[in-house]
């Protein structure tokens, strides 16, 4: 991609930098139960820090409507920022106005972090309000977009704002894009994909667009039996979608060879840990049963094409991984994944890094996309807004 400017090259020593994060984290009361998106923020904000700049840092959490509501607050968040940098974060309670004024004016140029309120707070953000940009840029001479996970919405903070200060991604940005892009353009081959999730229809796009690049597409998860009732095989009480079957019919006629699918699933009579569970060949499924993971010939094959592979992008949980019993499709697909060697391994979506994080592979992997969302939409080869304004 190409850029006006980078983080290295604009002339930042010593300003004042607005810096767009996704700080969207899970919160019970004021605990982080997952500090991955905090943590990915924190080398573009340690090297602002380390040019002598004041940073004006903003995020959104959760969906508060445009509305003041205490439960999405950041505060927590500068908390805990606070001492993964091992220095003050100052808190503002809104984003805009005399009170950000106050704390810009009383750190007197010196390097530091404010971070500010919600975005979200103020209805003009979601709107991408022209009034509520100029007021978020009012203290700023500089704006970096760091907050992958959000490029794909035209909001204030992340679109507006571009056109109205120099900007420039960060580091976290750039690297999605780097290595997103280089799925998408010239990846090492052969590129495996591994797709997972309950769901076909909120992956039919992104799964359009892989068969066509990947070498390999493996599937798990829930959606894989819309593709087995496609079939005619029986599914027992398994998740389905009855409207996607004809698209799924057609994806296996259009891609035999690429295509590949579980051989053997777990099932259960019902959705608890400590369930009886089956191991069957997919055309077994016994009726009333529902699938929950993979088995462990699907497992034998799956590490089979990933062993194989130079590239291999994986979005979504082989099964129902939050519960132990269903986690071991999903856990084997972590462990071969760690320990491939002269491999590149993106782990995509908000399931599938948190079950790398959770079992502890995360730092084992090439890349862990923070996108959710954004990440499916520039796998299907979409225009990112966040993205294309800062070109």
């Amino acid at each position: 991609m190409e850029t006006r400017h980078n983080i290295t090259t604009l002339p930042l020593d010593g300003k004042t930098v607005f810096l767009r994060a996704d700080l969207n984290v899970p919160l019970k009361g004021d605990q982080i139960s997952d500090e991955t998106r905090i943590t990915a923020s924190l080398p573009t904000l340690q090297h602002l820090l380390n040019r002598g700049c004041l940073v004006l840092l903003a995020s959104h959490l959760g969906r508060p409507k445009g509305m003041v509501k205490p439960e999405f607050s950041l505060e927590p968040v500068a908390k805990r920022l606070s001492e993964l940098l091992e220095a003050p974060v100052h808190f503002t309670p809104d984003c805009i106005g005399a009170k950000v004024t106050e704390a810009v004016d009383s750190m007197k140029g010196k390097p530091g972090v404010i971070l500010l309120e919600n975005l979200r707070f103020h209805p003009g953000e979601e709107k991408n309000n022209v009034e509520f940009a100029l007021k978020l840029a009012g203290n700023a001479q500089f704006y970096i977009n760091d907050a992958f996970g959000t490029a794909h919405r035209a909001h204030a903070s992340t679109f507006e704002i571009a056109n109205l200060l120099p900007s420039a991604p960060g580091f976290l940005l750039e690297s999605e894009i780097e290595h997103l892009g280089k799925v998408l353009t010239n990846p090492e081959r052969p590129l495996v994909t591994l797709l997972g999730g309950s769901k076909v229809s909120s992956k039919l796009t992104v799964l359009n667009n892989l068969l066509e690049i990947s070498d390999k597409v493996l599937l798990g998860g829930g959606m894989i039996f819309s593709f087995y009732k496609a079939q005619g095989l029986e599914i027992g009480n398994s998740l389905h979608e009855e409207g996607f079957l004809s698209q799924a019919q057609s994806l296996l006629e259009m891609y035999p060879d690429k295509l590949v699918l579980p051989v053997d699933v777990l099932t259960v009579p019902e959705i608890s840990e400590d369930a009886p569970i089956q191991k069957v060949s997919v055309d077994q499924i016994p009726a009333g049963q529902m699938g929950v993971d993979i088995g462990k010939k699907t497992m034998d094959l799956f590490q089979t094409h990933i062993k194989g592979a130079r590239t291999i992008l994986w979005n979504g949980p082989m099964g129902i991984f939050e519960m132990e019993p269903f986690s071991h499709g999903t856990r084997i697909v972590c462990e071969t994944l760690a320990n491939l060697k002269d491999c590149t391994t993106i782990v995509g979506g908000g399931d599938s890094v948190a079950a790398v994080t959770q079992m502890g592979y995360a730092d084992k992997m090439s890349h862990i996309s923070t996108g959710g969302g954004a990440s499916l939409e520039f796998l299907e080869g979409k225009e990112l807004p966040g993205i294309t304004v800062l070109r």
